[in-house]
């Protein structure tokens, strides 16, 4: 495909073939096209010469063959890529004689036929002059020897022209013909038109490569895998989103929950501060995730405001890190709060035997380890009555702490709610 001032310029050097010697059109031809533009230029003129269809006249195709033998002259001939084309185009049947002996001309060196215009030529040609060799002898004088066409292959003869004749012409017609020309006031016939329009369009528009088949390349065949070889794994990469569900949520309403927990955490709160708390959180539980509170606050909470921590931990057992909160809740120091706290939780949700044990266990250790007298009894009451809150509502299995217990209630025999335990296992044995 060439640009319409290439095409233009092309178009003019072949109409001069009318009136000027072909000499001074190759003339012309190699001062105002340059000499990087050939290769364009040159299988532009092979598209037109293509039969069919047949773009040009007679003497159009004389001053293209001509073009396409200077383009690449030098003084081995047999460089021209062109030189099959004229080769085969001198030995073709369906050329014209005048045409063949022309390219012959070409081929053998004589400049006389180039000192004469396109037309003058082909008045003055004589049949009766000229001799036509086979495509044999003109492949074993030019060519050196008998060779195909290197840029012949299957895929070339297998391919697609860009160019087709109009299937409206009737086959062997003569295009030259005067009668398709546009005469004025007559009802164009089908075929007919402006030629210069046509054949410009067609450089301009067209590429200069057929639509040629798709050549099958299959992937090798895979190499069989040795013994010992490591293979080579392709791991499944698709991953699904994991979404943040809290990513842009809106927390205003969480505001005033969050401000009350951070007095929550510092001292009581006021009934009616406790009341709202509860209310928020029970309208919206995921309120907890966005109050504030940690695992490391909770002993403050737990002491201050009781009843909202065990609101709080309600609404966390699904929460990864409910383990923290009990692991703190544990190991703080024992109090009457905490104790209520376990209490509530026990009879509202079930916790986890081992957390339940090991509270036990602790509160235990404490009233044994504690040395104000007064505050050791006052403690040791808490705990029995919280471990028969336990045992009459079933909330552990007494048998799995027995021995512990027992041992418990005889070193604190001396106060009567420990006596009162330690009936309460001799009962259940």
């Amino acid at each position: 495909m060439i640009g319409k001032p290439a095409t233009a310029l092309l178009y003019s050097l072949l109409k001069d073939g009318e009136k000027r010697p072909v000499e001074e059109i190759i003339t012309d031809f190699s001062t105002k096209i340059p000499r990087s533009q050939h290769l364009y230029i040159c299988s532009a003129l092979v598209v037109l010469l293509e039969d069919p269809p047949k773009f040009l006249k007679p003497t159009e195709r004389l001053v293209a063959f001509a073009l396409l033998h200077h383009a690449y002259s030098s003084p081995q001939s047999s460089t021209n890529p062109y030189l099959s084309l004229l080769i085969n185009a001198a030995a073709d049947e369906k050329t014209e004689n005048s045409e063949k002996s022309f390219i012959l001309h070409l081929l053998g060196g004589t400049k006389e036929v180039l000192k004469l215009s396109a037309a003058d030529y082909v008045n003055k040609f004589d049949p009766s002059s000229q001799n036509f060799p086979s495509l044999d002898q003109l492949q074993k004088q030019y060519l050196g020897k008998t060779q195909p066409d290197p840029s012949n292959s299957f895929f070339k003869d297998a391919a697609i022209k860009n160019v087709i004749p109009d299937p409206d012409v009737p086959r062997g017609c003569d295009v030259n013909s005067p009668e398709f020309d546009l005469q004025p006031g007559v009802k164009p016939k089908i075929g007919s038109g402006d030629r210069e329009e046509t054949v410009t369009g067609v450089l301009q528009s067209s590429s200069l490569e057929g639509l040629y088949p798709h050549w099958t390349r299959p992937c090798p065949p895979r190499l069989p895998v040795l013994e010992g070889e490591l293979v080579w794994v392709n791991p499944d990469n698709t991953h699904e989103p994991l979404w943040d569900l809290g990513m842009c949520a809106d927390t205003s309403r969480g505001a005033a929950v969050r401000d009350l927990i951070v007095k929550a955490l510092k001292g009581p709160l006021a009934p009616s501060q406790q009341e709202q708390v509860l209310l928020e959180l029970t309208s919206d539980p995921k309120l907890v995730y966005h109050c504030g509170l940690t695992p490391r606050k909770l002993p403050e909470l737990v002491e201050n405001n009781p009843l909202i921590a065990v609101e709080v931990l309600i609404k966390l057992m699904n929460s990864p890190e409910i383990a923290e909160y009990f692991t703190v809740l544990v190991n703080m120091d024992m109090s009457l709060h905490s104790m209520e706290v376990v209490n509530r939780l026990t009879t509202a949700v079930e916790l986890p035997t081992e957390f339940v044990h090991m509270y036990i266990t602790n509160c235990i250790s404490s009233c044994e380890n504690i040395k104000d007298k007064y505050m050791q009894n006052r403690l040791v009451r808490l705990v029995c009555v919280f471990l028969q809150s336990l045992i009459r509502n079933k909330i552990i299995n007494v048998q799995d702490l027995f021995i512990e217990v027992q041992a418990f209630c005889i070193e604190f025999s001396r106060i009567r709610e420990a006596a009162g335990l330690f009936r309460l296992l001799k009962t259940l044995e």
